[in-house]
């Protein structure tokens, strides 16, 4: 205690966020960020680009995100991934009150953040409507880019303790909106002595 009175008394912020000075709460936010696992819950197309997410060319794992869990009770992050029919959505809430607390939604697409082309009585109108999202992912289908920077920025919001104040008080998801990144541009094949 008297390092953590010392830097109070000589004003070095810079100290109080080293290993031996940091506040308890900071290091479970931090290690929440980084140490969070999904639950896989493709729907349609856009479950192909979650996937393409995990594979060895974008490879999730580099951000704490090693396995996507079938078991809801090891998962503390949704990806809804596609869109959400009326029947499914009941079990959609069911798959979402299963996992531990604190938990985490990301919209993934424009079919499960507002119903997308589907504007009919089978298609929910936005899973915003069945669970709090967090972070809203667009696109038709999002590329693999976007999830990861939907994932970045779910990351910081868990670490700054934004998301866990707003539900407390109002129960209710962080509302974030991501911008699209396009899928980075392939070089074409050179075929030689083809004219």
């Amino acid at each position: 205690m008297g390092i953590v009175n010392d830097v109070r008394d000589h004003g070095l912020a810079g100290l109080q966020h080293n290993f031996i000075t940091a506040q308890v709460e900071d290091l479970v936010k931090w290690s929440r960020s980084r140490s969070s696992w999904p639950a896989s819950f493709g729907l349609a197309c856009c479950a192909i680009e979650m996937m393409a997410t995990g594979a060895a060319h974008y490879d999730i794992s580099r951000f704490g995100m090693e396995v996507f869990r079938a078991s809801p009770r090891q998962a503390d992050i949704m990806i809804v991934a596609g869109r959400v029919s009326q029947k499914m959505a009941p079990v959609l809430r069911q798959v979402y009150d299963q996992m531990m607390e604190p938990k985490w939604v990301i919209s993934m697409g424009v079919c499960a953040s507002s119903g997308g082309m589907f504007n009919n009585y089978a298609i929910v109108q936005g899973v915003d409507q069945v669970v709090p999202v967090d972070v809203y992912a667009p696109g038709c289908p999002p590329t693999p880019e976007t999830l990861i920077h939907a994932i970045e920025t779910l990351h910081q919001l868990i670490e700054d303790g934004e998301i866990v104040r707003r539900r407390q008080v109002s129960g209710a998801g962080a509302e974030v909106h991501v911008t699209e990144i396009p899928a980075a541009a392939q070089p074409v094949p050179v075929l030689l002595g083809v004219r």
